[in-house]
């Protein structure tokens, strides 16, 4: 069998396998050496055919170029529509490649809630504060209700922290089933009576690590 008959099968057998999890109605094409070489559906869009050249920050130029998973909210390069693709680095036949999924208009709309947020607006007495998240010192959750501190107090929010952890930029990190806290407001990390793991923040608070965390924990500081 020819190397490019090969490849036609791989690419094949790869479209069929992604049609089991991605939307019937998203869009997949496959770039290398320098071109795409198969898309599946075939669509109206002059950037984006087979043969086409891979268009200088596309998904597929920023894959090819890192060698690495790649996101991409409004990519107009591809498509003349907004949508939200994703990028993955691939082999085909020891080349390698790009696999490039484009998501419709509703995938887009979710992947917005995957955005770092850049602040959280809190609950106090009867009043609602937008606070910027670097002054969050931590999160709480504590009997099934969600609270963040910062110098000024206690806020209560609806989100919980599996929602927050998924949302959050990565100076925050997951430390415990209740807790999550901010890296930049971290004094000191100690060991307790039972030489269980102790983070201490610079406003004098004292939160557990959990034996669940302690690998994430270490990993992430660095000790």
């Amino acid at each position: 069998m020819e190397k490019t008959d090969v490849r036609d099968e791989v690419l094949q057998q790869l479209a069929c396998l992604l049609q089991d999890w991605i939307p019937t109605d998203a869009r997949l094409a496959i770039a290398l050496n320098g071109h795409y070489i198969n898309c599946v559906p075939d669509f109206d869009d002059d950037k984006w055919v087979d043969g086409q050249p891979i268009l200088e920050g596309s998904i597929a130029a920023k894959v090819m170029k890192h060698m690495k998973k790649t996101e991409v909210m409004i990519d107009s390069t591809l498509s003349a529509t907004p949508s939200y693709g994703v990028g993955y680095p691939i082999e085909i036949n020891g080349e390698q490649a790009a696999l490039v999924v484009i998501l419709p208009q509703e995938d887009e709309q979710k992947s917005a809630q995957s955005v770092p947020l850049r602040l959280l607006t809190g609950k106090l007495d009867d009043e609602w504060y937008p606070v910027p998240i670097e002054q969050i010192t931590h999160i709480e959750s504590y009997q099934k209700k969600t609270f963040f501190y910062t110098e000024d107090g206690q806020f209560s929010i609806s989100s919980t922290l599996k929602e927050l952890d998924k949302r959050l930029p990565e100076i925050f990190l997951r430390i415990h089933r209740s807790y999550i806290v901010n890296t930049a407001r971290i004094l000191r990390i100690s060991r307790d009576f039972s030489s269980n793991l102790v983070v201490t923040l610079v406003d004098g608070t004292e939160l557990p690590v959990s034996q669940s965390y302690v690998n994430d924990v270490k990993c992430v500081l660095g000790f």
